[in-house]
């Protein structure tokens, strides 16, 4: 998707939002791995926090905004395609740390964000949840900037998950959410009712938790955005572990195999990169 205003990159983006589309949309945790993504051919891309966290040397929600936002903006930096950002819960206690923290998202260019409705492991009462999406909104209106509002019942463990989803859900929306985020869910039927009930484009993550269901099965169900969060980072650094066992244990290097060649490594990376 090179379209080089950002109005109509934001709204192209949008537009892939549709119930039963099932857009894959990657998530990328450093401008190197953007890059390959977008040379895969990806038209957008998102950030994970994860992932980032992941590949800084800490666990999730481990880094700083400051920190958080220098790695967005390389990743922003480093391809032409939209990026949407997940930018956790806000990085903030108030509506207006969630408001500044949008607005330093959009200025570094991204098209689209994550906000999620928890923190250390619980759910936001709903009224403050609903006031921070409307900070977030009110810093980034509606037709600039795609809000992905995330709730985590399902991540939490409330006892009644799928209702508490579809009512945060609705009044998400109400609060002009663009999307609806349901990390957590699993089960087919379940997917399928929660799509038919929030009536508006809904995101799950693949490769969270078991069954991992493939992208036809999830356009079936209604889903109109599918992303994978920290997954492919975990993937890659679940291999780092194993060649890294395999040269210790067996002194072996089969890891290498398949390897994508150095030289046409370096010519990927170097063609075609985004003028700064």
């Amino acid at each position: 998707m090179t379209i080089a205003d950002p109005t109509a990159r934001v709204a192209a983006f949008l537009a892939m939002h549709r119930p039963g589309a099932g857009f894959v949309l990657p998530n990328a945790w450093d401008a190197g791995s953007a890059r390959i993504l977008e040379q895969v051919g990806f038209p957008v891309i998102a950030t994970t926090s994860a992932g980032i966290a992941f590949c800084h040397g800490v666990p999730d929600a481990g880094l700083s905004w400051p920190e958080m936002l220098e790695s967005i903006d390389r990743i922003v930096s480093a391809v032409s395609c939209p990026v949407s950002a997940d930018l956790e819960s806000g990085y903030g206690a108030t509506a207006q740390d969630v408001a500044a923290t949008v607005a330093a998202a959009v200025g570094v260019g991204v098209v689209g964000g994550n906000l999620e409705d928890a923190d250390g492991g619980e759910l936001f009462d709903i009224g403050a949840a609903v006031e921070r999406l409307q900070a977030a909104r009110s810093a980034a209106p509606a037709g600039s900037f795609v809000l992905n509002a995330r709730t985590d019942p399902y991540m939490v463990g409330h006892p009644d998950p799928f209702a508490e989803s579809i009512r945060r859900a609705q009044q998400y929306l109400a609060a002009g959410a663009d999307c609806i985020f349901v990390p957590g869910i699993s089960d087919a039927d379940e997917i399928a009712s929660l799509t038919a009930e929030i009536g508006a484009p809904v995101n799950v993550v693949a490769g969270l938790r078991d069954p991992v269901l493939d992208a036809a099965t999830l356009r079936s169900l209604g889903v109109a955005r599918i992303s994978i969060g920290g997954t492919l980072t975990r993937s890659v650094l679940t291999l780092v572990e194993h060649a890294g066992r395999e040269m210790l244990d067996a002194g072996t290097f089969g890891f290498a195999e398949g390897a994508l060649p150095y030289a046409e490594l370096q010519g990927r990376l170097a063609r075609d990169r985004p003028s700064s």
